[in-house]
């Protein structure tokens, strides 16, 4: 199974795709923590989660680790594979409430001067760019400078 997790090629191009999820979780996990009360458990208390302390801190933790493991290609798809997980709930939570123009379950809608999919589209591109590159991440894993690639082949070598 480590085998398999670690599987990567060697492409070069990669590291593009890891600086950029890597480095925003990584920033966006810090500032949960910074700015509690408005990127932390200020924001989860305003979108209606439930227990809005222990999620602000709890997915500023998982955002700090799963970046720092992107961005040093360890366990690439591990870390890719939770930040494609907070991207689908924030997506779900934050974003499908927009297109529709009325809360969804406990999370409250933003107040924005429009609704339905053109707002949704423009209030979900970076969601939707981390989304993205986050499913390259599991599938690719972390190319050609990743620590990934260097246990691959110390593995390779004992099989």
């Amino acid at each position: 199974m480590l085998h398999q997790i670690l599987q990567t090629d060697d492409a070069k191009t990669t590291i593009l795709i890891r600086l950029m999820v890597g480095s925003v979780f990584l920033s966006e996990g810090i500032q949960k923590f910074l700015y509690a009360a408005q990127r932390g458990m200020g924001r989860f208390e305003s979108m209606g989660f439930p227990a809005p302390e222990f999620f602000g801190y709890f997915v500023g933790v998982f955002e700090i680790l799963a970046g720092l493991l992107i961005l040093a290609g360890l366990f690439t798809r591990i870390g890719a594979l939770t930040t494609f997980f907070i991207m689908t709930v924030a997506i779900i939570v934050t974003k499908i409430p927009i297109a529709f123009g009325e809360s969804f379950g406990p999370f409250v809608l933003r107040d924005l001067s429009t609704y339905g999919f053109w707002s949704m589209a423009h209030e979900m591109r970076t969601d939707w760019a981390m989304w993205l590159g986050s499913l390259f991440l599991v599938i690719e894993g972390g190319g050609k400078w990743s620590l990934d690639l260097e246990l691959f082949l110390t593995e390779e070598k004992k099989l």
